[in-house]
């Protein structure tokens, strides 16, 4: 899978990820301190989901109603690095094929994952009128 990690996100989870084959590409590599909307942007354009520690983004797709390819919210405050990366990529395996177009939440105790409808430029209404 292909994933976008936010600068908040642990180094040891990018490195499981990557040692487990995924493909991550992370911003604080690439170009720290982006805002959280070219974020977005930036894991669309990838086709990437986006991990993160950051709630916000929360805010940014369900109460702006950003498009997103898909979230994963990694909630482990307190936990050390190394088993913060041992949950994520746990719950990637088991999950994965619910993770894209969904906003994921992984905590220590489980992983909630909300289907959310997310709306294709394609398929907005003035799309469909045409």
């Amino acid at each position: 899978m292909k994933f976008l990690a936010d600068e908040n996100v642990d180094k040891p989870i990018v490195e499981r990820l990557r040692e487990d084959g995924h493909e991550v590409l992370y911003v604080l590599e690439m170009e720290p301190g982006i805002s959280d909307g070219e974020i977005i942007d930036r894991a669309n354009s990838e086709s990437a989901l986006l991990l993160t520690a950051d709630k916000d983004f929360g805010e940014l797709v369900f109460r702006q109603r950003r498009i997103v390819y898909g979230v994963v919210l990694i909630r482990l405050a307190g936990l050390p690095p190394r088993r913060k990366a041992e949950i994520v990529a746990a719950a990637i395996r088991e999950h994965a094929d619910e993770l894209i177009r969904n906003f994921t939440v992984i905590t220590p105790s489980m992983i909630r994952i909300r289907r959310q409808r997310f709306i294709d430029a394609s398929s907005s209404p003035d799309s469909q009128n045409s």
